[in-house]
């Protein structure tokens, strides 16, 4: 398999795995570099941008939908979606807008019910996935990891086991393992065909527990991104979390990925360099988080290499800047291109 330093010199696919905020920002970042589908468009350096989404929230409206329809969480997909739509100023925002009153109506956003009533039209999730990122002209492509109704479960350092994500985010207490129930989940079909024909994978950023190890806990997307040929590169986190990663390093994150599917699934690691500023570092603290220690030496050890960058957003909080983090990535991995 050649997983060389040497960047790509040729339009790639790309797959991104994860949840939340953080695989939104890859794919805001990534969007504007995916080809366009007219012929006279100046060439990108993204052939194929497809997203492989967790599907084991279960609080808020998606919550809700889920325990009264029986369908998917949407709330990670719908943000996939806007994140990648062309028109993000208006279709987005309708896909974001939350109904603010009504019995049945409040706090729920109007992209979850019309996700949840495409499933009920279509009968099959992943196809209302389809059909909304075709109303959404997306710049790429979207999977569930599986179209099964799972939990997550985690035990704790003491022993205790808690079951669901929300209940898993909300505990203070260390994380021994997590794992999905049921325990032999069959993933999406497409999700798993796009892993196999990517150039490039990236995994996170995102809360470890509850949004990047979820989609490893599928013995086969595992196993296509073990024996891809694709360049696989997890993006660390710039905080840590309470409880759930606290006093972590970059080799903690990557070390508990490991225990949880097997060793050497990646061949680089995204690090941030820049400083957090001292008012926000103050204010995380008080909440318990701090940044990520990088521990590159331990890294190295591990047979990773380290690609370092400037990557702070740094406004109300600290995010990963989308523009920032697509750039270093195709300059890193995709050669010969002006970004």
């Amino acid at each position: 398999m050649n997983r060389n330093s040497h960047p790509l010199r040729r339009p790639v696919r790309i797959v991104a795995l994860g949840g939340g905020t953080g695989l939104s920002t890859v794919l805001r970042g990534l969007k504007e570099y995916v080809a366009e589908r007219k012929k006279d468009a100046a060439p990108r350096p993204i052939s194929d941008l497809a997203a492989v989404v967790t599907v084991t929230d279960d609080g808020g409206s998606s919550g809700r939908l889920r325990r009264e329809y029986r369908v998917l969480p949407p709330g990670d997909i719908r943000n996939c979606m806007v994140a990648l739509s062309q028109d993000e100023h208006l279709l987005g925002h309708l896909f974001q807008y939350r109904f603010p009153a009504g019995r049945g109506l409040a706090g729920h956003s109007f992209g979850n019910l019309f996700l949840t009533a495409l499933t009920n039209v279509t009968g099959d999730f992943p196809k209302a996935v389809q059909v909304s990122a075709q109303v959404l002209a997306i710049r790429g492509r979207i999977f569930p990891s599986t179209n099964q109704n799972v939990t997550l479960e985690a035990e704790l350092a003491d022993g205790t086991r808690v079951a669901g994500e929300t209940r898993i985010s909300r505990s203070r207490r260390p994380i021994r393992r997590v794992r999905l129930v049921p325990r032999r989940v069959q993933p999406v079909p497409e999700a798993l065909a796009a892993i196999r024909e990517a150039d490039l994978i990236l995994v996170g950023p995102g809360s470890l527990y509850t949004s990047i190890i979820p989609n490893l806990l599928i013995e086969q997307v595992v196993e296509a991104i073990a024996h891809s040929r694709a360049k696989r590169v997890y993006i660390a986190n710039l905080m840590t979390q309470p409880g759930e990663t606290e006093r972590y390093s970059i080799a903690d994150h990557v070390r508990a990925i490991y225990q949880h599917t097997r060793p050497r699934l990646f061949d680089f690691v995204v690090v941030n360099r820049a400083r957090v500023a001292p008012r926000l570092l103050r204010r995380y603290r008080r909440q318990g988080a701090e940044p990520v220690d990088p521990s590159f030496a331990e890294l190295e050890s591990m047979g990773l290499r380290c690609v370092a960058g400037d990557l702070l957003q740094q406004n109300a909080v600290v995010r990963h800047d989308q523009r920032r983090l697509a750039k270093l990535v195709l300059q890193e991995f995709v050669a010969g291109r002006a970004l």
